[in-house]
């Protein structure tokens, strides 16, 4: 078990970014001071995160707590080990995407409702990933759901509304879901909800009430981590503008509710008590179903964000997967993926953008010979496509290596099939688009060039920690050093 430590960084982590967002809808018509305060609290936010780094990867939970409402019902938070693999990428990628989107939104409307929400994003997601309890978590995994609302419906487009109806039917019934799992979880446990003890749920809870708790928050907050058949709003949301998708994809609101799953497993029912059930299993067995039914939906789709949105559906069942397995291979595979997967597609939605904002395209059967006129942005995209197929030393690599050898581990020799044929068929739906690219001859405009370098750096800074998550991810501080101290502070080791 971590010591805990008192601490107000955890509370003042999420803070900066509300402060941000305040000061931003404040004084949003002027550019200039929107632009510094995003800025200015993006790379604040990380520092903080980053100065608990080290205490949290030794083995330290810090802690702050302000308010109580009840007995055991109050607002915490808590940066321990498995907390810190999610708020370190998200804080690292806000500073990445706020250079990103001050490039790509230049000219747009309403940006300062758009910077506003955006880093109200942040910061309900750094405050669910430092979360303290249960109720503290879906508390700012609803701040997160209706502060994304106004980013996924920005054009104001019918195709856009309709979207942000879709989304909000999704998400909203799921947190409904959510609550009264909370709600069942503080009945069954006589009045706990805080994390950190290796489960919540008492042994002796029945099968059945076990299984309700179970089904009510995996499903809850599996509708943000778009398992199937739970997965429909988040194709349609890709109306929204590209750094948006991003948020969506890899730094926010999916991972939120895969990280929700992971403390589900880890710190609601514990390693121990659901390795006495057969839940663990079903969850496996409907993960795996995603990541290769998702895959072959992604090879039908032409349009290039819809592809990477089934992509992403895809990949956030590898870390349910890697959860459910009750292994401690899959479990550090589960965790380090959050940040692998985040990189490796923020990557990718990052060069779509650039590319629709250089030459209008958005379709990849236009885009022959796209990787001639862009090379470093095409690059930048293959070397997370690369990552995708689990090309040794890419991030990618690091997540299918650990997943196979944990399935191989807990004798479920299927999941090491599971890894391969998601290695393929990723190559299936990104390499014929390479190829188009750097070998098709251009068809138009072939005195285009890169993108501007607002919309360029970014690409290739996060096309850099694809190869850095791969190269060097066990240093201390690095993802895979953080997931195997969360890891082992789950299963007692």
């Amino acid at each position: 078990m971590p010591v805990e430590v008192w601490d107000i960084r955890p509370a003042l982590a999420p803070m900066v970014s509300f402060v941000c967002a305040l000061l931003v809808f404040i004084g949003g018509s002027r550019a200039g001071w929107r632009r510094f305060w995003s800025m200015s609290a993006a790379l604040l936010k990380f520092i903080i995160v980053a100065s608990m780094l080290p205490g949290t990867v030794g083995g330290v939970a810090y802690t702050f707590r302000f308010a109580e409402f009840a007995p055991g019902i109050g607002i915490g938070f808590r940066a321990d080990a498995l907390g810190m693999a999610f708020a370190t990428v998200s804080s690292l990628l806000w500073v990445v995407a706020t250079v990103y989107s001050i490039g790509y939104m230049k000219g747009e409307r309403s940006l300062g409702r758009f910077f506003g929400f955006f880093a109200l994003c942040v910061s309900a997601t750094v405050a669910l990933a430092l979360a303290e309890n249960l109720l503290t978590l879906f508390i700012f995994y609803e701040v997160l759901t209706i502060s994304a609302y106004p980013l996924v419906v920005h054009d104001e487009t019918p195709e856009a509304l309709r979207a942000g109806r879709t989304y909000f039917t999704y998400t909203l019934t799921g947190g409904g879901v959510i609550l009264l799992g909370i709600a069942m979880t503080y009945v069954v446990s006589d009045g706990v909800l805080a994390f950190g003890h290796n489960g919540i749920v008492p042994p002796d809870t029945t099968p059945a009430v076990l299984a309700i708790l179970f089904v009510m928050l995996t499903l809850g907050f599996g509708v943000k981590a778009a398992i199937m058949p739970l997965h429909g709003w988040l194709p349609r949301a890709m109306v929204a503008p590209t750094p948006v998708s991003a948020l969506l994809h890899a730094v926010a609101v999916v991972k939120a509710g895969a990280f929700g799953v992971v403390r589900t497993v880890h710190d609601v029912f514990g390693v121990e008590l659901l390795r006495q059930t057969w839940l663990p299993d079903a969850l496996a067995y409907l993960a795996a179903f995603t990541i290769i039914a998702a895959s072959v939906m992604a090879l039908l789709q032409d349009n290039l964000k819809r592809r990477l949105a089934y992509s992403t559906v895809s990949q956030l069942s590898y870390v349910l997967l890697g959860i459910a397995l009750l292994n401690p291979w899959a479990a550090v595979a589960a965790v380090v993926h959050i940040a692998n997967q985040a990189v490796q597609k923020v990557t990718m939605f990052f060069a779509a953008g650039a590319i629709q904002r250089t030459t209008g395209k958005t379709n990849i059967s236009e885009m022959s010979g796209i990787g001639r006129r862009m090379p470093a942005t095409m690059g930048a995209f293959g070397v997370a496509a690369l990552g995708f197929t689990g090309m040794p030393l890419l991030a990618g690599f690091i997540s299918k290596w650990h997943m196979s050898v944990g399935g191989f581990d807990s004798g479920m020799w299927w999941v090491a099939l599971v890894m391969a044929a998601s290695a393929l068929l990723n190559a299936a739906y990104w390499f014929p688009m390479l190829y188009l690219a750097f070998f098709k001859p251009v068809s138009e405009e072939p005195t285009l060039g890169e993108a501007r370098p607002s919309l360029l750096y970014p690409t290739l800074v996060c096309a850099v920690l694809v190869i850095l998550l791969g190269l060097v991810s066990d240093l201390p501080g690095m993802p895979l050093s953080i997931a195997r101290t969360a890891v082992a502070q789950a299963f007692g080791m």
